[in-house]
């Protein structure tokens, strides 16, 4: 295995793509081309993102949850944690701040629109 991409299900796209533009994610691929998207996919470096609206699901798999958020957390490694920390603090619902653990890495969670929630994490080398 090289890499995961999780297919997040979120009630608003556009919201969404707009929200990880904000924590520096880029837009790759999306559907339909025109008009309301139904799926997209997002990457900054390493790590990638898919989105997909509750509703373009229909009954394929029902035991998805159709709700938001979820009990899961989204643990990203990133460099630089303070400056990033820095530029998007004001931007998002941050859930517990910057810290070093015991563990030895430095990091902090907060919360996307949809309810998920995302810990960035630095680690001494």
């Amino acid at each position: 295995m090289d890499t995961i991409a999780p297919n997040i299900f979120v009630n608003d796209i556009d919201a969404t793509v707009d929200f990880y533009q904000k924590l520096g994610f880029k837009l790759m691929m999306k559907v339909p081309d025109e008009g309301d998207l139904v799926w997209a996919m997002m990457n900054c470096e390493n790590v990638n993102f898919m989105f997909q609206t509750f509703e373009s699901l229909g009954d394929d798999i029902p035991e998805i949850n159709r709700r938001n958020g979820g009990s899961l957390l989204f643990y990203i490694q990133i460099k630089e944690i303070n400056k990033f920390h820095d530029k998007i603090k004001d931007k998002v619902k941050i859930l517990k701040g910057l810290e070093k653990t015991f563990y030895g890495a430095t990091e902090f969670s907060m919360e996307d629109n949809n309810g998920y929630v995302l810990t960035f994490a630095e680690h001494e080398n």
